[in-house]
């Protein structure tokens, strides 16, 4: 077992020196002209590449919280697909048949893996995806560097022996044996891919139907239009000028106005008049307050709008510049589907940007049915060896945006001090959803 584990390293560091061994051919002209060499094809397959080990690595590192349940089989097919888009996409990269079917032999056994585990329970499955996903985190921030790199034109021989050696490191994780069929060749027939679509709390989960918000609304005008977005902004209707009206899923009517340091574009649906959206394009000055102050601020201009309770989910700050997403509360359930972002400068605490699809999109009048399983039994379902910080009711997008499912929300401190959103489904008991969270001095992002 060790042996075989041994080989498949040395096929994971084959893979990946493979790859820059590719670029390294082409990258002996200067980063200018390397750019230009790059055919379309060839930057899109590496593109892919990257995207599907992101994602990949994303899958494994969530399969280690997950518990029993559809969740888990879920996550186990999404680690199969993944690991076989970035197959396909090693595939698409020119310099050697062989060669890259050795490169692509750790995409294709991982997925081997993720399909036996798919089949039946595997002895020590939670350490060897844990394992796995070591490797394709260290991967993943080469990966990373190297595709800034190429889209600065900034890729040359130092950089790629200096990736080279980041990937030497990385094949340097603790060795530990497969079980069950980890790296054994199968036949066996798998599942049609599924269609994997993010359906997380935070994720764009907009279809093409009608905005529930804006149902039973009748058509407005374009000057009822004029003076709603005038009545939003607190300016006078002429400095308005009519920019475009939209037709599509969703028809707006858009105007421009002049403002100082920048100009203001906005949005307003044509069915009820109600803003969809608006941006600034003025370039704050340093900050004068944090981002707390943001927030508050914030609250104050949608309580200003009408809305009802809404607390900040997360945020993003950069340059000056802090973009909040913003959930209405009901009945204590935080209700992720209508989310509201609010961008604030942080120099004088004005309003840059205003965006309500999803809340316009979702949002209604809901009665929830009271939960099947209290608190404490819900939480029996986060996995031991996470710390829970803090626990509330959260109403989650699922299938793709169509349907909603009541769930707590735990949010998790993991060993090594990260932090994990676990949504347990209040009626089953199970999980329903992971998020990762990546929290730095910018703010927060989920995967």
């Amino acid at each position: 077992m060790k042996d075989r584990l041994r080989r498949a390293k040395a096929v994971f560091t084959v893979a990946a020196l493979v790859v820059l061994a590719v670029f390294a051919v082409r990258g002996k002209v200067e980063a200018d002209g390397y750019k230009r060499r790059l055919t379309s094809a060839y930057y899109h397959a590496f593109t892919e590449l990257t995207t599907a080990n992101q994602e990949l690595d994303a899958a494994l590192r969530k399969s280690a919280y997950t518990t029993a349940g559809p969740l888990r089989e879920g996550l186990y097919r999404q680690i199969y697909a993944k690991a076989l888009a970035a197959q396909y996409a090693l595939g698409e990269l020119p310099g050697g048949d062989v060669e890259l079917e050795e490169a692509a032999a750790f995409f294709a056994k991982t997925g081997d893996y993720a399909a036996a585990l798919c089949r039946e329970d595997l002895d020590g499955a939670g350490e060897d995806l844990a394992a796995l996903a070591g490797l394709s985190g260290r991967l993943n921030g080469v990966l990373t560097d190297l595709q800034a790199q190429l889209e600065a034109g900034r890729l040359d021989l130092a950089a790629l022996e200096g990736a080279r050696q980041a990937l030497a490191q990385a094949t340097q994780a603790g060795e530990r044996q497969l079980g069950g069929t980890a790296f054994q060749e199968t036949e066996s027939a798998f599942p049609e891919m599924p269609s994997l679509i993010y359906d997380g709390p935070f994720s764009q989960h907009l279809s093409a139907q009608t905005p529930r918000a804006l149902e039973g609304m009748g058509q407005v005008t374009q000057e009822q239009a004029r003076q709603a977005a005038a009545s939003f902004l607190h300016v006078s209707p002429e400095v308005l000028t009519l920019a475009a009206a939209g037709e599509g899923a969703l028809p707006t009517y858009a105007f421009t106005l002049p403002l100082d340091g920048g100009g203001g574009y906005i949005q307003v649906t044509r069915q009820g008049g109600q803003i969809l959206a608006y941006f600034q394009d003025r370039v704050p000055r340093a900050p004068a307050m944090d981002a707390d102050q943001a927030v508050t601020l914030a609250q104050n201009y949608l309580a200003a709008w009408g809305f009802a309770r809404m607390e900040p989910s997360y945020h993003i700050q950069r340059e000056g510049v802090i973009t909040i997403h913003f959930a209405p509360v009901v009945d204590d359930v935080y209700c992720y589907p209508d989310l509201v972002k609010v961008t604030i400068a942080m120099d004088d605490g004005s309003l840059l940007g205003y965006e309500a699809h999803g809340y316009l999109s979702q949002h209604r009048d809901r009665v929830f049915d009271p939960p099947a399983v209290d608190q404490a039994a819900a939480q029996a379902a986060v996995p031991q060896g996470l710390s829970v910080l803090a626990a509330q009711k959260a109403l989650i997008p699922t299938g793709g945006g169509t349907g909603e499912v009541l769930t707590y929300e735990f949010k998790c401190q993991t060993a090594d001090g990260g932090h994990v959103l676990i949504y347990v489904n209040a009626q089953t008991g199970l999980q329903q959803n992971i998020l990762l969270l990546l929290e730095d001095e910018t703010g927060t992002l989920t995967l």
